[in-house]
Protein backbone atom coordinates (compact mmCIF):
# COMPACT_ATOMS: atom_id res chain seq x y z
CA UNK A 1 0.00 0.00 0.00
CA UNK A 2 2.42 2.26 0.85
CA UNK A 3 4.45 1.54 -2.29
CA UNK A 4 1.30 2.53 -4.03
CA UNK A 5 1.06 5.42 -2.17
CA UNK A 6 4.45 6.76 -3.17
CA UNK A 7 3.99 5.92 -6.77
CA UNK A 8 1.14 8.35 -6.90
CA UNK A 9 2.90 10.75 -4.91
CA UNK A 10 5.54 10.65 -7.80
CA UNK A 11 3.51 10.94 -10.69
CA UNK A 12 1.88 13.94 -9.03
CA UNK A 13 5.23 15.27 -8.62
CA UNK A 14 6.05 14.75 -12.20
CA UNK A 15 2.59 16.43 -13.52
CA UNK A 16 3.27 19.15 -11.20
CA UNK A 17 6.38 19.68 -12.67
CA UNK A 18 5.79 19.30 -16.23
CA UNK A 19 2.62 21.64 -15.79
CA UNK A 20 5.57 24.52 -14.73
CA UNK A 21 7.65 23.68 -17.49
CA UNK A 22 5.16 24.33 -20.60
CA UNK A 23 5.09 28.04 -20.55
CA UNK A 24 1.24 29.52 -21.15
CA UNK A 25 0.92 31.74 -24.37
CA UNK A 26 0.95 35.03 -24.34
CA UNK A 27 -1.79 37.73 -24.07
CA UNK A 28 -0.73 38.92 -27.20
CA UNK A 29 2.18 38.22 -30.12
CA UNK A 30 5.75 38.32 -29.36
CA UNK A 31 6.32 38.80 -33.01
CA UNK A 32 4.14 39.91 -36.43
CA UNK A 33 5.54 39.01 -39.21
CA UNK A 34 4.15 40.56 -42.51
CA UNK A 35 4.80 39.01 -46.02
CA UNK A 36 4.22 41.06 -49.21
CA UNK A 37 4.67 38.59 -52.12
CA UNK A 38 5.66 41.29 -55.12
CA UNK A 39 2.89 40.23 -57.74
CA UNK A 40 1.44 37.31 -56.48
CA UNK A 41 -1.82 35.97 -58.13
CA UNK A 42 -4.05 34.69 -55.43
CA UNK A 43 -4.23 31.19 -58.09
CA UNK A 44 -0.67 30.44 -57.62
CA UNK A 45 -2.13 29.33 -54.41
CA UNK A 46 -3.67 26.21 -55.79
CA UNK A 47 -2.84 26.06 -58.98
CA UNK A 48 1.14 24.85 -57.73
CA UNK A 49 -0.63 23.48 -54.32
CA UNK A 50 0.29 19.80 -55.03
CA UNK A 51 4.27 20.26 -55.08
CA UNK A 52 4.42 22.73 -52.19
CA UNK A 53 6.16 21.55 -48.65
CA UNK A 54 3.72 20.63 -46.11
CA UNK A 55 5.48 23.12 -43.69
CA UNK A 56 5.59 26.36 -46.23
CA UNK A 57 2.55 27.66 -47.85
CA UNK A 58 0.22 24.66 -47.11
CA UNK A 59 0.99 25.25 -43.51
CA UNK A 60 -0.36 28.54 -43.96
CA UNK A 61 -3.55 27.59 -45.66
CA UNK A 62 -4.31 24.07 -43.48
CA UNK A 63 -3.60 25.79 -40.68
CA UNK A 64 -4.19 29.40 -40.57
CA UNK A 65 -6.75 31.30 -42.29
CA UNK A 66 -7.77 31.97 -45.73
CA UNK A 67 -9.52 34.50 -46.96
CA UNK A 68 -9.69 33.67 -50.59
CA UNK A 69 -11.93 36.30 -52.40
CA UNK A 70 -9.78 39.25 -51.55
CA UNK A 71 -9.40 42.46 -53.47
CA UNK A 72 -7.38 45.56 -54.07
CA UNK A 73 -9.82 48.64 -53.54
CA UNK A 74 -8.52 50.79 -55.97
CA UNK A 75 -7.47 51.12 -59.57
CA UNK A 76 -3.45 51.91 -59.86
CA UNK A 77 -2.23 47.90 -58.81
CA UNK A 78 1.17 49.08 -58.51
CA UNK A 79 3.81 48.27 -56.00
CA UNK A 80 4.27 51.37 -54.19
CA UNK A 81 0.67 51.79 -53.49
CA UNK A 82 0.33 47.57 -52.67
CA UNK A 83 3.11 47.92 -49.90
CA UNK A 84 1.63 51.44 -48.33
CA UNK A 85 -2.11 51.07 -48.17
CA UNK A 86 -1.92 46.94 -46.75
CA UNK A 87 0.35 48.83 -44.06
CA UNK A 88 -1.90 51.97 -43.94
CA UNK A 89 -5.62 50.29 -44.41
CA UNK A 90 -5.91 53.56 -46.72
CA UNK A 91 -6.40 54.53 -50.52
CA UNK A 92 -4.55 56.50 -52.59
CA UNK A 93 -6.33 59.52 -52.38
CA UNK A 94 -5.59 59.86 -48.39
CA UNK A 95 -1.99 58.50 -48.56
CA UNK A 96 -1.07 60.25 -51.87
CA UNK A 97 1.04 56.93 -52.68
CA UNK A 98 -0.69 57.27 -56.08
CA UNK A 99 1.89 54.87 -57.86
CA UNK A 100 5.35 54.38 -58.17
CA UNK A 101 5.61 57.78 -59.82
CA UNK A 102 3.45 60.36 -60.42
CA UNK A 103 3.96 63.87 -61.35
CA UNK A 104 4.42 66.00 -58.27
CA UNK A 105 2.20 69.27 -59.21
CA UNK A 106 3.33 71.59 -56.42
CA UNK A 107 6.90 70.82 -57.46
CA UNK A 108 6.04 70.73 -61.55
CA UNK A 109 8.02 67.74 -61.95
CA UNK A 110 7.89 63.79 -61.40
CA UNK A 111 8.58 62.02 -58.16
CA UNK A 112 9.49 58.70 -57.38
CA UNK A 113 7.53 57.18 -54.28
CA UNK A 114 10.04 57.29 -51.43
CA UNK A 115 12.71 59.58 -53.07
CA UNK A 116 13.99 62.47 -50.56
CA UNK A 117 16.63 64.38 -51.69
CA UNK A 118 17.27 65.55 -48.24
CA UNK A 119 19.07 62.55 -47.24
CA UNK A 120 22.12 60.23 -48.22
CA UNK A 121 23.30 56.37 -48.04
CA UNK A 122 24.04 54.55 -45.38
CA UNK A 123 26.48 51.57 -46.60
CA UNK A 124 28.07 50.91 -49.94
CA UNK A 125 26.45 51.43 -53.23
CA UNK A 126 25.04 53.91 -55.71
CA UNK A 127 24.67 57.00 -53.70
CA UNK A 128 21.35 57.59 -55.60
CA UNK A 129 19.81 54.39 -54.35
CA UNK A 130 20.20 55.97 -50.51
CA UNK A 131 18.20 58.99 -51.18
CA UNK A 132 15.20 57.97 -49.99
CA UNK A 133 12.48 57.85 -47.16
CA UNK A 134 8.82 57.25 -46.53
CA UNK A 135 8.17 61.21 -46.09
CA UNK A 136 5.47 61.00 -49.28
CA UNK A 137 3.42 58.59 -47.31
CA UNK A 138 1.24 61.11 -46.02
CA UNK A 139 -0.74 58.60 -43.57
CA UNK A 140 0.58 56.46 -40.45
CA UNK A 141 0.99 52.74 -41.09
CA UNK A 142 -0.32 49.60 -38.54
CA UNK A 143 3.49 49.50 -37.53
CA UNK A 144 3.76 53.20 -36.70
CA UNK A 145 0.66 52.93 -34.62
CA UNK A 146 2.85 49.80 -32.82
CA UNK A 147 5.49 51.69 -31.91
CA UNK A 148 3.72 54.74 -30.73
CA UNK A 149 1.08 52.59 -28.40
CA UNK A 150 4.02 50.96 -26.86
CA UNK A 151 5.88 54.05 -26.44
CA UNK A 152 8.62 53.16 -29.19
CA UNK A 153 9.20 49.78 -27.19
CA UNK A 154 8.09 47.87 -30.40
CA UNK A 155 11.00 46.93 -32.67
CA UNK A 156 10.14 47.59 -36.41
CA UNK A 157 12.46 45.93 -39.31
CA UNK A 158 11.72 46.78 -42.83
CA UNK A 159 13.62 44.21 -45.80
CA UNK A 160 12.91 43.70 -49.56
CA UNK A 161 15.13 44.22 -52.43
CA UNK A 162 13.04 47.14 -53.46
CA UNK A 163 13.56 50.10 -51.57
CA UNK A 164 9.69 50.71 -51.52
CA UNK A 165 8.95 47.76 -50.94
CA UNK A 166 10.95 48.01 -47.09
CA UNK A 167 10.49 51.59 -46.67
CA UNK A 168 6.73 51.54 -46.83
CA UNK A 169 5.89 48.75 -44.65
CA UNK A 170 8.05 49.65 -42.28
CA UNK A 171 6.26 52.84 -42.08
CA UNK A 172 7.49 56.84 -40.53
CA UNK A 173 9.01 54.93 -37.30
CA UNK A 174 10.72 51.61 -38.21
CA UNK A 175 13.99 50.61 -39.81
CA UNK A 176 14.57 49.34 -42.99
CA UNK A 177 16.83 48.04 -45.22
CA UNK A 178 17.09 47.36 -49.54
CA UNK A 179 19.34 45.96 -51.58
CA UNK A 180 21.44 47.77 -54.00
CA UNK A 181 22.92 46.20 -57.07
CA UNK A 182 25.97 48.27 -57.06
CA UNK A 183 27.86 46.77 -54.89
CA UNK A 184 25.08 43.75 -54.20
CA UNK A 185 25.01 45.04 -50.56
CA UNK A 186 21.98 46.09 -48.14
CA UNK A 187 21.70 49.45 -47.39
CA UNK A 188 19.15 51.89 -45.50
CA UNK A 189 19.43 56.05 -45.47
CA UNK A 190 20.25 58.58 -42.63
CA UNK A 191 16.45 59.04 -42.35
CA UNK A 192 16.81 56.25 -40.67
CA UNK A 193 20.49 55.99 -39.01
CA UNK A 194 23.99 57.72 -39.39
CA UNK A 195 26.01 54.11 -39.28
CA UNK A 196 24.88 50.81 -40.94
CA UNK A 197 24.38 48.26 -38.19
CA UNK A 198 27.09 45.92 -37.37
CA UNK A 199 24.84 42.86 -37.89
CA UNK A 200 24.19 44.55 -41.27
CA UNK A 201 27.87 44.96 -42.18
CA UNK A 202 28.54 41.60 -41.18
CA UNK A 203 25.34 40.02 -43.29
CA UNK A 204 27.42 42.22 -46.35
CA UNK A 205 30.75 40.76 -45.63
CA UNK A 206 29.58 37.03 -45.99
CA UNK A 207 29.31 38.31 -49.76
CA UNK A 208 26.08 35.51 -50.39
CA UNK A 209 24.65 37.39 -53.27
CA UNK A 210 28.54 36.48 -55.58
CA UNK A 211 27.70 32.93 -54.38
CA UNK A 212 24.51 32.51 -56.09
CA UNK A 213 26.52 33.81 -59.14
CA UNK A 214 28.32 30.41 -59.22
CA UNK A 215 26.09 28.13 -61.05
CA UNK A 216 23.01 28.91 -63.35
CA UNK A 217 19.16 28.84 -62.31
CA UNK A 218 17.98 25.42 -63.29
CA UNK A 219 14.73 23.84 -62.10
CA UNK A 220 14.10 22.53 -58.72
CA UNK A 221 12.86 19.69 -60.39
CA UNK A 222 12.91 17.85 -63.33
CA UNK A 223 11.71 20.43 -66.29
CA UNK A 224 9.53 17.55 -67.69
CA UNK A 225 7.48 17.41 -64.47
CA UNK A 226 6.09 20.90 -64.56
CA UNK A 227 2.81 20.46 -66.26
CA UNK A 228 1.36 23.45 -64.26
CA UNK A 229 2.74 25.84 -67.11
CA UNK A 230 3.06 26.04 -71.01
CA UNK A 231 6.12 25.39 -72.84
CA UNK A 232 10.07 26.89 -71.80
CA UNK A 233 10.44 28.49 -75.06
CA UNK A 234 7.75 31.42 -76.01
CA UNK A 235 8.83 34.08 -78.42
CA UNK A 236 6.78 36.58 -76.05
CA UNK A 237 9.19 35.95 -72.86
CA UNK A 238 12.12 38.31 -72.01
CA UNK A 239 15.49 37.84 -71.84
CA UNK A 240 16.94 38.58 -68.09
CA UNK A 241 20.93 39.82 -67.67
CA UNK A 242 23.46 37.19 -68.98
CA UNK A 243 20.63 35.14 -71.63
CA UNK A 244 20.83 34.78 -75.11
CA UNK A 245 16.99 32.70 -75.02
CA UNK A 246 14.27 32.76 -72.85
CA UNK A 247 14.97 29.08 -71.54
CA UNK A 248 16.74 26.92 -68.92
CA UNK A 249 19.25 27.03 -67.67
CA UNK A 250 19.77 30.67 -66.85
CA UNK A 251 22.76 32.60 -66.30
CA UNK A 252 22.85 34.21 -62.90
CA UNK A 253 24.59 37.59 -62.26
CA UNK A 254 24.42 39.98 -59.80
CA UNK A 255 22.51 42.30 -62.38
CA UNK A 256 19.87 39.34 -63.00
CA UNK A 257 19.77 38.51 -59.28
CA UNK A 258 16.79 39.58 -58.54
CA UNK A 259 15.61 38.45 -61.60
CA UNK A 260 16.18 34.88 -60.06
CA UNK A 261 14.57 32.95 -57.47
CA UNK A 262 17.52 33.79 -55.70
CA UNK A 263 17.02 37.50 -54.90
CA UNK A 264 13.97 35.99 -52.85
CA UNK A 265 16.30 33.51 -50.99
CA UNK A 266 18.46 36.06 -50.35
CA UNK A 267 15.63 38.23 -48.94
CA UNK A 268 14.60 35.51 -46.82
CA UNK A 269 18.35 35.31 -45.44
CA UNK A 270 18.80 38.72 -44.73
CA UNK A 271 15.46 38.72 -42.86
CA UNK A 272 16.37 35.92 -40.81
CA UNK A 273 19.49 37.79 -39.74
CA UNK A 274 17.57 40.45 -38.73
CA UNK A 275 15.27 38.31 -36.22
CA UNK A 276 18.45 37.16 -34.65
CA UNK A 277 20.36 40.34 -34.40
CA UNK A 278 17.54 42.46 -33.47
CA UNK A 279 16.12 39.71 -31.00
CA UNK A 280 12.56 40.20 -32.55
CA UNK A 281 10.18 38.16 -30.59
CA UNK A 282 12.34 38.12 -27.64
CA UNK A 283 11.04 41.54 -25.49
CA UNK A 284 8.33 42.45 -23.56
CA UNK A 285 6.94 44.09 -26.52
CA UNK A 286 5.34 43.30 -29.99
CA UNK A 287 8.13 43.56 -32.29
CA UNK A 288 7.03 43.28 -36.26
CA UNK A 289 9.34 42.41 -39.19
CA UNK A 290 7.95 43.90 -42.28
CA UNK A 291 9.38 41.36 -45.14
CA UNK A 292 8.68 41.91 -49.12
CA UNK A 293 9.82 39.13 -51.91
CA UNK A 294 10.58 40.65 -54.96
CA UNK A 295 12.03 37.88 -57.36
CA UNK A 296 8.46 36.96 -57.49
CA UNK A 297 7.66 40.69 -59.76
CA UNK A 298 10.97 40.34 -61.90
CA UNK A 299 10.47 37.04 -63.13
CA UNK A 300 6.47 37.76 -63.54
CA UNK A 301 7.42 40.57 -65.95
CA UNK A 302 9.64 38.91 -67.91
CA UNK A 303 8.23 35.54 -68.25
CA UNK A 304 4.19 36.32 -67.29
CA UNK A 305 2.41 33.87 -65.48
CA UNK A 306 2.24 30.68 -67.58
CA UNK A 307 5.95 30.28 -67.24
CA UNK A 308 7.70 27.41 -66.32
CA UNK A 309 10.17 30.38 -64.36
CA UNK A 310 6.86 31.22 -62.68
CA UNK A 311 6.27 27.35 -61.62
CA UNK A 312 10.04 27.22 -60.17
CA UNK A 313 10.18 30.78 -58.62
CA UNK A 314 6.62 29.69 -56.71
CA UNK A 315 8.46 26.06 -55.87
CA UNK A 316 11.24 27.71 -54.60
CA UNK A 317 9.64 30.19 -52.66
CA UNK A 318 7.94 27.98 -50.98
CA UNK A 319 10.69 26.56 -49.55
CA UNK A 320 11.63 29.68 -48.30
CA UNK A 321 8.39 30.14 -46.34
CA UNK A 322 9.22 26.97 -44.99
CA UNK A 323 12.98 27.94 -43.90
CA UNK A 324 11.21 31.25 -42.16
CA UNK A 325 8.45 29.09 -40.55
CA UNK A 326 10.80 26.82 -39.15
CA UNK A 327 13.40 29.41 -38.04
CA UNK A 328 10.44 31.10 -36.28
CA UNK A 329 9.41 28.06 -34.45
CA UNK A 330 12.95 27.73 -32.92
CA UNK A 331 13.22 31.61 -32.30
CA UNK A 332 10.55 33.27 -30.92
CA UNK A 333 7.88 29.87 -30.35
CA UNK A 334 5.14 28.29 -31.90
CA UNK A 335 2.36 29.61 -31.05
CA UNK A 336 3.95 32.80 -30.42
CA UNK A 337 3.78 34.88 -33.60
CA UNK A 338 1.22 36.14 -36.17
CA UNK A 339 1.72 35.93 -39.35
CA UNK A 340 0.10 37.35 -42.79
CA UNK A 341 0.84 36.50 -46.25
CA UNK A 342 -0.80 39.04 -49.23
CA UNK A 343 0.58 40.42 -52.67
CA UNK A 344 1.11 44.12 -53.87
CA UNK A 345 -0.91 43.56 -57.03
CA UNK A 346 -1.13 40.36 -58.87
CA UNK A 347 -0.87 40.60 -63.06
CA UNK A 348 -2.02 40.12 -66.79
CA UNK A 349 -1.67 37.04 -68.42
CA UNK A 350 0.62 38.03 -71.63
CA UNK A 351 -1.58 39.89 -74.32
CA UNK A 352 0.29 37.32 -77.05
CA UNK A 353 -0.31 34.21 -75.19
CA UNK A 354 -4.17 35.11 -74.99
CA UNK A 355 -4.26 36.31 -78.87
CA UNK A 356 -2.39 32.75 -79.41
CA UNK A 357 -5.60 31.26 -77.79
CA UNK A 358 -8.05 33.72 -79.44
CA UNK A 359 -8.80 35.54 -76.15
CA UNK A 360 -9.11 39.60 -77.03
CA UNK A 361 -5.99 41.15 -75.65
CA UNK A 362 -3.43 43.97 -76.76
CA UNK A 363 -0.98 46.51 -76.01
CA UNK A 364 -0.45 50.46 -76.00
CA UNK A 365 3.57 51.02 -76.27
CA UNK A 366 5.77 53.68 -76.75
CA UNK A 367 3.66 56.89 -74.94
CA UNK A 368 0.58 55.55 -76.97
CA UNK A 369 -1.80 56.58 -75.04
CA UNK A 370 -0.23 60.16 -74.56
CA UNK A 371 -0.13 60.46 -77.81
CA UNK A 372 -3.58 59.73 -78.81
CA UNK A 373 -4.64 62.11 -76.22
CA UNK A 374 -2.51 64.80 -77.65
CA UNK A 375 -3.63 64.35 -81.47
CA UNK A 376 -7.30 63.72 -80.73
CA UNK A 377 -7.32 67.03 -78.84
CA UNK A 378 -5.23 69.04 -81.19
CA UNK A 379 -7.15 67.74 -83.82
CA UNK A 380 -10.59 69.61 -82.18
CA UNK A 381 -8.71 72.61 -80.48
CA UNK A 382 -5.59 73.22 -82.29
CA UNK A 383 -1.92 72.14 -82.27
CA UNK A 384 -0.59 71.90 -78.71
CA UNK A 385 1.03 70.05 -75.47
CA UNK A 386 -2.25 69.17 -74.05
CA UNK A 387 -0.47 66.80 -71.85
CA UNK A 388 2.00 67.11 -69.94
CA UNK A 389 2.33 64.16 -68.85
CA UNK A 390 0.71 60.70 -68.32
CA UNK A 391 1.49 58.18 -65.96
CA UNK A 392 -0.97 55.37 -64.31
CA UNK A 393 -2.92 55.94 -67.14
CA UNK A 394 -3.48 59.36 -66.23
CA UNK A 395 -3.39 62.22 -68.02
CA UNK A 396 -1.43 65.71 -66.23
CA UNK A 397 -3.11 68.01 -68.47
CA UNK A 398 -1.22 71.87 -69.41
CA UNK A 399 -3.32 74.16 -66.97
CA UNK A 400 -1.62 76.86 -68.52
CA UNK A 401 -2.61 76.08 -71.91
CA UNK A 402 -6.05 75.40 -71.02
CA UNK A 403 -6.50 78.85 -69.29
CA UNK A 404 -5.21 80.42 -72.26
CA UNK A 405 -7.61 78.70 -74.23
CA UNK A 406 -10.51 78.91 -71.87
CA UNK A 407 -10.97 75.20 -72.31
CA UNK A 408 -12.57 73.35 -69.56
CA UNK A 409 -11.90 69.50 -68.27
CA UNK A 410 -14.85 68.17 -68.85
CA UNK A 411 -14.61 69.67 -72.84
CA UNK A 412 -11.32 67.47 -73.06
CA UNK A 413 -12.84 64.23 -71.59
CA UNK A 414 -16.04 64.70 -73.99
CA UNK A 415 -13.08 65.24 -77.25
CA UNK A 416 -11.15 62.21 -76.21
CA UNK A 417 -14.84 60.34 -75.36
CA UNK A 418 -15.43 60.71 -78.51
CA UNK A 419 -12.10 60.02 -80.58
CA UNK A 420 -11.69 56.72 -78.45
CA UNK A 421 -14.73 54.86 -80.36
CA UNK A 422 -12.34 55.10 -83.23
CA UNK A 423 -9.14 53.72 -81.14
CA UNK A 424 -9.06 49.80 -80.31
CA UNK A 425 -8.57 48.58 -76.32
CA UNK A 426 -10.14 52.15 -74.36
CA UNK A 427 -13.54 51.40 -72.82
CA UNK A 428 -13.66 54.87 -71.06
CA UNK A 429 -12.28 57.94 -70.28
CA UNK A 430 -13.12 59.41 -66.59
CA UNK A 431 -12.82 63.08 -65.67
CA UNK A 432 -11.13 62.31 -61.89
CA UNK A 433 -12.02 65.08 -60.78
CA UNK A 434 -16.07 64.25 -60.78
CA UNK A 435 -17.12 61.12 -58.41
CA UNK A 436 -20.05 60.86 -60.51
CA UNK A 437 -18.87 58.58 -63.22
CA UNK A 438 -22.35 57.63 -64.43
CA UNK A 439 -20.83 55.81 -67.23
CA UNK A 440 -18.32 53.36 -64.95
CA UNK A 441 -20.08 50.50 -63.55
CA UNK A 442 -20.86 51.17 -59.47
CA UNK A 443 -18.22 48.13 -59.02
CA UNK A 444 -14.82 49.70 -60.63
CA UNK A 445 -16.35 53.86 -59.77
CA UNK A 446 -15.30 53.22 -56.07
CA UNK A 447 -11.89 51.79 -57.19
CA UNK A 448 -10.98 54.98 -59.47
CA UNK A 449 -12.79 57.35 -56.24
CA UNK A 450 -10.46 55.63 -54.60
CA UNK A 451 -7.06 56.49 -56.93
CA UNK A 452 -7.85 60.62 -56.90
CA UNK A 453 -5.62 62.51 -54.73
CA UNK A 454 -5.78 66.51 -55.72
CA UNK A 455 -2.28 66.83 -55.65
CA UNK A 456 -0.92 64.05 -57.13
CA UNK A 457 -3.09 62.86 -59.35
CA UNK A 458 -3.60 63.29 -63.23
CA UNK A 459 -6.62 65.18 -64.34
CA UNK A 460 -8.23 62.12 -66.49
CA UNK A 461 -7.98 58.65 -66.18
CA UNK A 462 -8.42 56.34 -69.29
CA UNK A 463 -9.44 53.20 -68.97
CA UNK A 464 -8.40 50.30 -70.65
CA UNK A 465 -10.38 47.63 -71.83
CA UNK A 466 -9.76 44.18 -70.06
CA UNK A 467 -6.74 42.47 -71.01
CA UNK A 468 -5.24 45.78 -72.79
CA UNK A 469 -2.33 47.53 -71.02
CA UNK A 470 0.51 49.90 -71.36
CA UNK A 471 3.53 47.66 -71.65
CA UNK A 472 6.12 46.36 -73.60
CA UNK A 473 5.70 43.67 -76.53
CA UNK A 474 7.58 41.06 -74.25
CA UNK A 475 6.70 40.07 -71.34
CA UNK A 476 3.57 41.20 -68.74
CA UNK A 477 2.82 43.89 -66.37
CA UNK A 478 -0.30 45.01 -64.35
CA UNK A 479 -2.11 48.19 -62.94
CA UNK A 480 -5.59 47.95 -64.01
CA UNK A 481 -9.09 47.99 -61.91
CA UNK A 482 -9.61 44.47 -63.46
CA UNK A 483 -9.96 41.28 -61.14
CA UNK A 484 -6.44 39.61 -61.99
CA UNK A 485 -4.65 42.53 -61.12
CA UNK A 486 -6.49 43.16 -58.22
CA UNK A 487 -7.37 39.46 -56.53
CA UNK A 488 -4.39 38.75 -54.25
CA UNK A 489 -4.20 35.89 -51.70
CA UNK A 490 -4.54 36.91 -47.95
CA UNK A 491 -3.59 34.02 -45.36
CA UNK A 492 -3.27 34.66 -41.41
CA UNK A 493 -1.37 32.36 -38.92
CA UNK A 494 -0.75 31.61 -35.56
CA UNK A 495 -1.26 33.79 -32.25
CA UNK A 496 -4.47 34.60 -32.67
CA UNK A 497 -6.09 33.87 -35.68
CA UNK A 498 -8.52 31.32 -36.52
CA UNK A 499 -8.20 28.03 -38.56
CA UNK A 500 -10.59 28.05 -41.52
CA UNK A 501 -11.30 30.12 -44.45
CA UNK A 502 -13.93 32.42 -46.30
CA UNK A 503 -15.16 33.38 -49.74
CA UNK A 504 -16.79 36.53 -48.27
CA UNK A 505 -14.86 39.39 -49.94
CA UNK A 506 -12.55 41.23 -47.98
CA UNK A 507 -10.22 43.88 -49.50
CA UNK A 508 -6.36 45.07 -48.96
CA UNK A 509 -7.80 48.36 -46.54
CA UNK A 510 -9.03 45.33 -43.89
CA UNK A 511 -5.40 44.16 -43.28
CA UNK A 512 -4.17 47.48 -41.17
CA UNK A 513 -7.46 47.41 -38.88
CA UNK A 514 -7.52 43.60 -38.29
CA UNK A 515 -3.72 43.59 -36.86
CA UNK A 516 -4.98 47.06 -34.79
CA UNK A 517 -7.70 44.50 -33.11
CA UNK A 518 -5.21 41.57 -32.99
CA UNK A 519 -2.97 44.01 -30.93
CA UNK A 520 -5.72 45.57 -29.57
CA UNK A 521 -4.21 49.33 -30.59
CA UNK A 522 -5.58 52.23 -32.78
CA UNK A 523 -5.81 51.69 -36.02
CA UNK A 524 -3.37 53.84 -38.95
CA UNK A 525 -4.87 57.70 -38.69
CA UNK A 526 -6.10 57.19 -42.33
CA UNK A 527 -7.60 53.69 -42.35
CA UNK A 528 -10.79 52.78 -44.54
CA UNK A 529 -10.88 48.95 -44.14
CA UNK A 530 -12.64 46.88 -41.54
CA UNK A 531 -11.25 44.06 -38.97
CA UNK A 532 -12.04 40.40 -40.86
CA UNK A 533 -14.02 39.51 -37.45
CA UNK A 534 -13.74 35.65 -38.89
CA UNK A 535 -10.01 36.01 -38.68
CA UNK A 536 -9.25 36.52 -35.32
CA UNK A 537 -9.87 34.27 -32.03
CA UNK A 538 -12.51 36.10 -29.63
Amino acid sequence: MRVRILAVLVLLSFSAFSQKKKEPLPDKPKLVVGIIVDQMRYEYLYRFYSRYSDKGLKRLMNEGFNCRNNHYHYASTITGPGHAHVYTGSVPAITGIVGNDWYERSLKKSMYVVSDSTVSIVGEGNPNAGKMSPKNLKATTITDQLRIASQFKSKVVGVAFKDRGAILPAGHTGSAYWFDTKNANWITSTYYTKELPKWVKDFNDRKLPESYTKLPWETLYPIDTYTASEGDDQPYESLIAGDVKPVFPHKVTIGSLASTPFGNNLTKEFAIAAIEAEQLGRGEATDFLAVSFSSTDYVGHAFGPQSKEIEDVYLRFDKDIEDLLTHLDKTVGAGKYTVFLSADHAVAEVPAFLKKHNVPSGLFVGGELEKFANAAISSVLGEGKWVTTEDNYQLYMNDALLTEKKVTIPQIVDILRTKSIEHEGIYNIVDLRNANMHSVPQYFREKIINVYNPKRSGDIMILPEPAWMAGYVKGTTHGTMYNYDTHAPLLWFGWGINKGETTQPTYISDIAPTLAMLLKILEPNGSVGKPIQEVLKK
